[in-house]
């Protein structure tokens, strides 16, 4: 089976030795997206809200550039340093898949790259 790297300048180049997405037979697997300005590449602001808001916009962008749709996600985990952040992710979560509900898994980590407060990654069926 082939995999296609799946980049776009939409959303931030990635910070390490990986791709911002992968398409690999019916799948499309995100990595991690934090919420990083795409021209920058730097958090857009210490506020979680904005942070999470802007991870969520990365990762719609990349999933819109393998050819996908929000409603083709079917697996979220995200990443948040506190856990106190869990209803503000919710309500923003929300407004980015609205009636669609893929399965997801919320874990509170001691830290993630560059402070941020957050971090998003999914995968698509592109079937």
């Amino acid at each position: 089976m082939a995999c296609t790297i799946i980049e776009t300048s939409n959303a931030p180049d990635a910070i390490g030795p990986y791709s911002q997405a992968v398409a690999a037979g019916p799948f499309l697997f995100v990595s991690g997206q934090l919420g990083l300005d795409p021209r920058t590449g730097e958090l857009v602001d210490p506020d979680f809200e904005l942070q999470a808001r802007q991870a969520l916009e990365n990762m719609r962008q990349i999933v819109l550039a393998a050819g996908c749709q929000m409603d083709q996600v079917t697996s979220v985990e995200i990443y948040i340093s506190h856990i106190s952040n869990f209803s503000k992710l919710n309500d923003i979560y929300q407004e980015f898949f609205g009636d669609h509900k893929p399965a997801r898994a919320v874990v509170e980590v001691s830290a993630l790259p560059k402070k941020a407060g957050v971090e998003i990654k999914c995968t698509a069926y592109k079937g």
